[in-house]
């Protein structure tokens, strides 16, 4: 039986995700930060729900080691714990930007490098990596939650390279929007009304999230792209996950970037 070790597993895609592969006769080593606060997927067979802050070296060994010692293996690592900082740089303290960075990238990069020594010596594995729609086109106040997301497709393009002759893929998610806390819990929006140039575009952006409402998908859609990514068995990177990512993908595809910031000003009303 094949066991995934999943991050942020506690709401949202990561908890949807674990529910997927453990419906699927996988093991699952569910983590998140506050596992005391799990009441559900503690309840599943197969599936072991421990502590994991991608910000906290220890517990991200500790998780490991958990899953190694219940299940034997880690076949797939899914990368999803993030969250979402955005707002005007200016309104951002640098602990703030730091801590977006710390989570979404150098979180990301902690947890793989710490399953990589065993996916190695297994000469087996999958890296799947939740990047976003936001990974291969902007959007207005997102300047560290984008810049994030792109650092995340940059690494995992260049992961492939040193990983593939050891017999481990790396895969790309890239959802669209997602029913989940993303507009909640993991979203952190800074401003600063006394930046008074800045207030119209976020009156604007907050208009274009609210118009948003029939591009919303349930997170099981994206569950789902993620464990055929894991398990088709190809050297295929991407996969657009729900949420009309294909739809959003598309708007910079061979389009100028002059076309395309028309295109999100019209969206934002703007």
């Amino acid at each position: 039986m094949p066991t995934i070790l999943i991050t942020g597993a506690s709401s949202g895609i990561g908890k949807a995700a674990t529910k997927h592969f453990q419906r699927a006769g996988w093991n699952v080593a569910a983590t998140m930060r506050s596992p005391e606060k799990e009441t559900e997927l503690n309840q599943l067979d197969n599936v072991l729900v421990t502590r994991l802050d991608v910000t906290d070296e220890p517990s991200i060994q500790s998780a490991v080691d958990a899953a190694l010692s219940s299940y034997g293996s880690i076949d797939a690592l899914l990368n999803n714990a993030g969250y979402g900082a955005y707002g005007p740089l200016e309104a951002f303290s640098m602990g703030g930007i730091r801590r977006q960075w710390d989570t979404n990238v150098l979180g990301l990069l902690a947890v793989t490098k710490a399953v990589l020594p065993h996916m190695r010596k297994a000469k087996a594995g999958v890296i799947a990596n939740v990047s976003s729609v936001g990974g291969k086109l902007s959007f207005p106040l997102g300047t560290n939650y984008i810049g994030t997301k792109w650092a995340v497709e940059g690494v995992s393009e260049s992961l492939h390279y040193e990983l593939e002759p050891l017999g481990i893929r790396v895969k790309i998610i890239e959802p669209g929007a997602i029913q989940s806390d993303f507009i909640g819990r993991s979203f952190d929006f800074v401003n600063d009304e006394s930046l008074a140039g800045y207030q119209p575009t976020v009156r604007a952006l907050f208009g274009m999230f609210e118009n948003m409402s029939g591009y919303y998908s349930p997170a099981e859609e994206c569950a789902e792209v993620i464990y055929g990514a894991i398990t088709d068995g190809s050297d295929k990177m991407r996969y657009p996950a729900a949420g009309s990512a294909e739809q959003f993908l598309a708007m910079r595809e061979g389009v100028s970037d002059e076309n395309f910031f028309a295109q999100i000003r019209g969206m934002m009303n703007v």
